[in-house]
């Protein structure tokens, strides 16, 4: 009998599962946060582009439409072209299509994430019909480009910087990717997905307002190419990716990095502490995604600039923002530091406990809608799938 039991146990102990990476503590508080965001958004509507226009858009029903943040009415003209405020967002401009992507990456993230912590495909079946509405049902989905984005009441329809509206899509393909193994999108729905962000890609690689964003040396370029990242893996486009990867190591580090690992772009700016941070997520988000077994991205160096260095230089400033030594952001200087996902992604990959622990403890439950936009890796956790 003695035996018996003793086989029964070693058969246990073999078949017992390997420890999921989520298993790690670490990740306790996030996974209570998701669970309970996912029950949030189970019952969520469908809402896309074609559910609110403005009349001031050039584009159609279908076409996503924004307006530059830092425009006002000028008042000794005030039906003339608006003049720029830098860093002062005009509360009146059409923001219901932002909002509406933004919607849409909160549900996907927040089930996406629910599904890999429990395995459930309940939340995969929730999630499903938001990607279908966005991407796939020809009277509610929305255009392949953003030619109409943050344009300019009396100078410009669209512009290139406006590419940046749609980091808010990036929880989204992750979220796609991680569902995948669900079976419960069809062979033709997720070759219709592909091929939307197959031709979104396409258009930000060849179309002028692309062309001009991805030549950007500040975070405008960097979120260029996160998108490009995280979309060509989707897609499967290796040139893409393999276009990215060289960039990222001879033009985006050079370019926009300090020795002392700053981004002197965004100090300069008038938000200089919360562009920073904006900064660093984007670029560890484009070193997460390209990094690989054999080439660890977050330690890549360019004549002294390195992922590891910007985490060196800004982190003193998240433990103790009161030795912040350059100008206080003009707005929304209290509503940084929160969970910033180079944290957690620096943390895992350098193996560093003390940026995975402040991880863990900053605040992941923002509201602020202005923090909200500017963060646009809300759910880590697909991204380390």
């Amino acid at each position: 009998m003695k035996n018996i039991i003793v086989l029964l146990c070693l058969f246990f102990l073999g078949c017992k599962q390997e420890p999921r990476l989520f298993d790690d503590p670490i990740f306790d508080k996030e996974k209570a946060r998701i669970l309970k965001l996912a029950e949030k958004y189970i019952d969520a509507t469908p809402v896309t582009v074609t559910a609110e226009s403005c009349g001031r858009s050039a584009g159609g029903i279908h076409d996503f439409y924004s307006e530059g943040d830092y425009w006002w009415p000028d008042p000794e003209n005030p039906e003339g072209p608006y003049i720029r405020k830098d860093g002062m967002t005009n509360p009146d401009n059409f923001t219901a299509h932002r909002y509406a992507m933004i919607r849409l990456s909160q549900i996907c993230g927040a089930l996406a994430s629910a599904y890999l912590i429990t395995d459930d495909t309940f939340y995969v079946k929730q999630l499903v019909p938001h990607l279908k509405a966005w991407f796939i049902d020809e009277t509610t989905l929305m255009n392949p480009n953003l030619e109409y984005a943050q344009a300019i009441k009396g100078k410009v329809t669209g512009r290139g910087i406006g590419i940046i509206d749609t980091i808010q899509l990036l929880d989204v393909v992750k979220a796609i990717i991680a569902i995948q193994d669900a079976n419960l999108l069809s062979n033709e729905e997720v070759t219709k997905l592909k091929t939307w962000f197959a031709n979104y890609l396409r258009w930000m690689d060849t179309h002028p307002y692309g062309i001009s964003e991805q030549a950007k040396d500040n975070n405008h370029g960097a979120c260029w190419f996160l998108q490009a990242a995280v979309f060509s893996e989707f897609t499967e486009n290796e040139r893409m990716q393999a276009y990215v990867k060289e960039k990222f190591k001879k033009v985006l580090l050079p370019c926009q990095m300090a020795e002392d690992g700053s981004f002197p772009k965004e100090l300069n700016r008038t938000k200089p502490y919360g562009y920073s941070l904006f900064n660093l997520d984007i670029m560890t988000g484009i070193a997460q995604v390209i990094s690989n077994t054999n080439e660890n991205m977050f330690v890549f160096d360019h004549e002294g600039r390195s992922i590891k260095k910007g985490v060196e230089f800004l982190y003193p400033y998240i433990k103790n923002k009161a030795d912040w030594p350059y100008e206080k952001d003009v707005l929304h200087w209290d509503d940084w530091p929160v969970r910033h996902p180079f944290l957690l992604f620096t943390g895992r990959s350098l193996d560093n406990m003390e940026y995975l622990d402040i991880w863990n403890q900053l605040d992941a439950d923002f509201d602020n809608p202005e923090v909200i936009r500017n963060m646009p890796i809300r759910y880590p956790l697909i991204w380390l799938n």
